[in-house]
């Protein structure tokens, strides 16, 4: 739940900073997130989440 909230917090901040700079207007902002919603709702959700935590999995694993 806690890299979920962490996604979804550092996808907000990206998208505000991508608005605020000019690199993507306010109408396409709000249909990616509109798109967004609706994927969370559809049998690929599952899949999207394994993927996401996976790659989140190997990154905390990485030696620095």
């Amino acid at each position: 739940m806690a890299l979920s909230l962490s996604v979804v917090l550092l996808l907000a901040i990206i998208l505000v900073v991508l608005i605020r700079g000019g690199s993507i207007k306010a109408g396409p902002a709000v249909v990616a997130i509109l798109f967004g919603f609706f994927l969370a709702s559809t049998n690929i959700a599952p899949s999207v989440n394994r993927f996401l935590n996976s790659i989140a999995e190997s990154i905390s694993q990485i030696n620095f």
